[in-house]
């Protein structure tokens, strides 16, 4: 989330980005934009927390990898269906985190719920998920709203350890 100053990917979700790369990726720009945003996110996540045996959202499992690899393309195929969704996202770069995902419709009140009960670890760096296992619908949705559990330029990264 670029309004929260935790990836520092400027843009690259909003106008600029669709600008920048619309160019380049007619038809896909969105989801060129999506990847960018992702691997930043990643790569910021596993600086600031990466436990072993834990999954985060940008370390899920193979079969779950595989799964949205499996989907991608069917997506960028279908762009233009998509483009309500990404100019929502792109005008969304203040306010609440858990209030968006709803908003956007990625998350059930029993997520935000569930979110409400999760605590900062003593270091401020991660939110450990109750329970433990593999993830699963409900764990995406809690992977996803748990970062709201950090501050502006404090990212906290959601964690699941593995069963």
């Amino acid at each position: 989330m670029d309004g929260a100053g935790w990836w520092n990917t400027k843009g690259i979700l909003g106008k600029f980005g669709r600008v920048g790369l619309s160019r380049g990726f007619p038809a896909t720009h969105y989801f060129a934009q999506a990847r960018i945003a992702f691997a930043v996110a990643s790569a910021r996540c596993q600086e600031v927390f990466s436990p072993p045996g834990c999954f985060t959202l940008w370390n899920l499992t193979p079969e779950i990898e595989e799964s949205v690899d499996a989907h991608w393309q069917a997506w960028c195929r279908d762009g233009a269906s998509w483009a309500p969704f990404f100019t929502d996202i792109a005008d969304r770069h203040q306010g609440d985190l858990v209030d968006h995902l709803t908003a956007l419709g990625l998350i059930d009140q029993a997520t935000v719920n569930a979110v409400a009960q999760l605590r900062r670890g003593a270091e401020g760096k991660a939110v450990l998920l109750p329970g433990t296992g593999r993830p699963d619908a409900k764990t995406l949705m809690l992977l996803a709203a748990g970062f709201a559990r950090g501050g502006k330029g404090q990212l906290s990264v959601p964690y699941l350890r593995a069963a």
